[in-house]
C-alpha cells in the first residue's frame, strides 16, 4: 500500500498533478482543495508531500492526491459508500472542504451534498446514513478530526484489518477504547485492541 510520495511537483491542474520522483513522473488525480494547497509547492526548490490512494482496476492504476490526510480518510470513507466511486468522491472533496462535508454529514444536511453536481437526493442520504457515525463535527473550523479518535483510530483499525482481524467488531472494540481516551495514540489504541480480542 502506498502512503505517499514526496518528490518535485512539475504541473498542477485543477484536476491533476505530477510528481517527479526518483527518476518517475508520477499522475495524481486531485481535488480541487488539493490543487489551491498544492500551488505553492509547483516550481519550488523543495519537495512536497502528497497522501495516496491507490486503486487498481482491471484496465487501469490510478493514484489519488491529497494534501492532508484528513482529506484521503474523506475520501476513503466516501467511495465506502454503496453507489459512490472515486469519481463521485472527489467530485464531493472538490465541492466541499473538508470542514463542509464533515459538517454536513454530522448535521444529515442532505440539500448541501445534493448541491454537489453527479449527487441526488438518495445518494446525498446514503452518505448520510452510512457515514454521519464516523464523522463527528470539530469544536473549531480549523482543527476538524474524524469522530472517534479521528486518524489514529482510522490507522489502527486499518493496522489490525490488514492483520487479519474482522473489521466490524474491531471498530466497535476501537470505538470503546476512545470513548475512554480520546487522545490515544495509534500504537496505544493497537496494543489495548490485541489486548481484548
Amino acid at each position: 500500500m502506498y502512503d505517499f510520495i514526496e518528490g518535485r511537483l512539475v504541473s498542477l491542474d485543477p484536476i491533476s498533478a505530477t510528481v517527479q520522483a526518483g527518476g518517475f513522473g508520477y499522475l495524481l488525480n486531485i481535488s480541487l482543495n488539493t490543487f489551491t494547497a498544492l500551488q505553492p509547492c509547483l516550481g519550488a526548490d523543495k519537495p512536497c508531500r502528497i497522501y495516496l490512494h491507490h486503486v487498481l482496476r482491471e484496465d487501469a492504476q490510478l493514484f489519488y492526491g491529497f494534501s492532508e490526510k484528513t482529506e484521503r480518510s474523506l475520501f476513503r470513507l466516501l467511495i465506502s459508500v454503496s453507489g459512490v466511486g472515486a469519481g463521485t468522491a472527489r467530485m464531493i472533496l472538490s465541492s466541499l472542504s473538508t470542514v463542509e462535508l464533515q459538517k454536513a454529514i454530522a448535521e444529515s444536511n442532505a440539500g448541501t451534498l445534493k448541491n454537489v453536481k453527479g449527487i441526488g437526493l438518495k445518494t446525498a442520504q446514503r452518505i448520510i446514513v452510512d457515514l454521519k457515525d464516523k464523522i463527528g463535527a470539530a469544536a473549531s473550523a480549523e482543527d476538524t478530526v474524524l469522530h472517534l479518535g479521528g486518524a489514529a483510530k482510522e490507522e489502527a483499525l486499518s493496522a489490525l484489518v490488514n492483520l487479519g482481524f474482522t473489521k466490524a467488531p474491531v471498530e466497535k472494540l476501537l470505538d470503546r477504547i476512545v470513548a475512554a481516551s480520546p487522545s490515544a495514540t495509534v500504537e496505544y489504541l493497537i496494543k489495548e485492541a490485541l489486548k481484548s480480542i
